[in-house]
């Protein structure tokens, strides 16, 4: 079985740069420091376990229900005003799998409610059959457990199925799953740890689209 499944923010789209701006412009207006340092820490966690490290970081007084709302509200008008930022060698990755009868799933740490207005809002819906959100799960990225019920739901054989990723924590839950980790980087390069568990790790999904074409998968 041909089966691969996405992380979204990061690797779909040019989202993660995008909402550490958001973290940073309301942190100004509050004159709060210190995100930019925190903010890569959470990339690929679900907001159950982003709530935990920010309040463990920043103290219990830490508003971050307010904060996280003006993050948004920020985040999503600047979207309206530009539109949704698409990384490279999306749309051409996606039609290759499509017409090659791939097996073709999402991962994303974000709530399910973002995830499908992201995906419909840029057309790219259609292309996965299985999505798996972080609010459908207890325990988010780096745990496995993401990555399981994708492939569950695939009904594809983990040690089978590629991961495609951009951050730490997306490669080490993917990793830990039993698939075939590929990296991506977008905000943090691959670490010594990472590099041992990753499998191959290309600049961009151009790369990855022309890695699968040159392959054999039965």
């Amino acid at each position: 079985m041909k089966a691969v499944i996405f992380d979204m923010d990061g690797v779909l789209f040019d989202t993660e740069k995008l909402c550490m701006d958001s973290w940073v412009a309301v942190a100004a207006n509050h004159g709060m420091t210190g995100v930019e340092e925190i903010f890569p820490l959470c990339i690929g966690l679900n907001d159950t376990d982003t709530r935990t490290l920010i309040m463990d970081r920043m103290g219990e007084e830490f508003p971050y229900d307010k904060f996280k709302k003006e993050a948004s509200a920020w985040f999503h008008a600047y979207v309206k005003e530009n539109g949704l930022p698409v990384k490279k060698g999306v749309r051409e990755i996606l039609e290759y799998l499509k017409e090659n009868g791939w097996s073709v799933g999402l991962a994303s740490s974000s709530r399910k409610k973002s995830v499908l207005s992201h995906l419909e809002n840029t057309g790219l819906r259609e292309y996965f059959s299985v999505i798996i959100t972080g609010d459908m799960i207890e325990h988010s990225k780096p745990q496995p457990d993401i990555y399981l019920k994708a492939c569950e739901e695939l009904g594809a054989n983990p040690k089978e199925c590629f991961a495609i990723e951009d951050s730490l924590n997306g490669i080490r839950s993917a990793h830990w799953a039993g698939l075939k980790p590929i990296m991506v980087p977008d905000m943090i390069a691959p670490n010594d740890e990472i590099k041992s568990i990753t499998r191959w790790i290309f600049k961009d999904l151009t790369k990855v689209l022309e890695f699968f074409s040159q392959q054999h998968f039965s």
